[in-house]
């Protein structure tokens, strides 16, 4: 029995949505996403692979050579912390079980792409997760706070009020001084917090832990409606 590759990715797009939702849910709420999430999202994605390799759905067969490719490629971004949290590594990993190619519903997406589907979500989830810049920027000026490249990635705070919600301090106590930190390894935040309070310092910069699954959400949507953003806007350049 034949099965439209659309029904497939239909259920790609149903199964996506509803767990990155209830991930990014959590993700707000705790800063955390449980690890059900994508085994169930990696498990659906191989059932319908297998369905769409055994029903000749593939245009390509050697997209599946870029599962495996994209799954070590998102573990070596967390190493390099390019990616922050694990949840965020193991959702794309298991995207790339669930989307290996591109959507195709009807006449969507606007703007096809050659790369594997997963990438594309990536590609997606980054570049507008690099709109939060701008967005802090803008912050920033309305408070006057323009110390470069701080106000680009932060903003003022009190050390007490950084104690109770979900911020990583973007200065450190060295020798006595405060010092500027982009991607601190071994942090430990309330040590740090504590370094401030001994030496009467009462408003420091931070960075907000931005939840990475609302942009990988968004970005998993415009993948089925839209396409690859950062492609089309190459293409735009060219």
């Amino acid at each position: 029995m034949m099965v439209d590759a659309t029904i497939l990715d239909i259920i790609r797009l149903i199964t996506g949505t509803i767990l990155l939702a209830y991930a990014s849910h959590t993700d707000i709420k705790t800063r955390r996403a449980a690890n059900i999430l994508w085994v169930i999202m990696g498990i659906v994605g191989a059932i319908l692979l297998v369905i769409q390799y055994l029903d000749g759905g593939f245009p390509n067969i050697w997209y599946l050579v870029f599962i495996p490719i994209m799954i070590a490629l998102m573990y070596a971004f967390f190493q390099m912390r390019l990616l922050f949290g694990g949840a965020d590594a193991k959702a794309l990993m298991a995207l790339a079980i669930l989307v290996p190619i591109q959507p195709l519903m009807w006449d969507l997406p606007l703007w096809p792409s050659f790369l594997p589907g997963s990438w594309s979500i990536f590609a997606n989830a980054t570049i507008l997760f690099l709109i939060i810049p701008i967005s802090l920027l803008i912050i920033n000026i309305g408070k006057r706070n323009l110390r470069f490249p701080h106000c680009l990635l932060g903003y003022v705070i009190s050390v007490e009020k950084a104690k109770q919600t979900f911020v990583w301090p973007m200065e450190k106590i060295k020798d006595g001084k405060r010092k500027l930190v982009y991607m601190p390894k071994n942090f430990d935040v309330d040590e740090e917090l504590a370094e401030f309070e001994k030496l009467g310092i009462t408003e420091i910069w931070v960075t907000p832990k931005i939840p990475f699954m609302i942009p990988l959400l968004a970005g998993f949507l415009a993948a089925f409606f839209l396409g690859d953003i950062l492609l089309q806007i190459v293409r735009i350049l060219l």
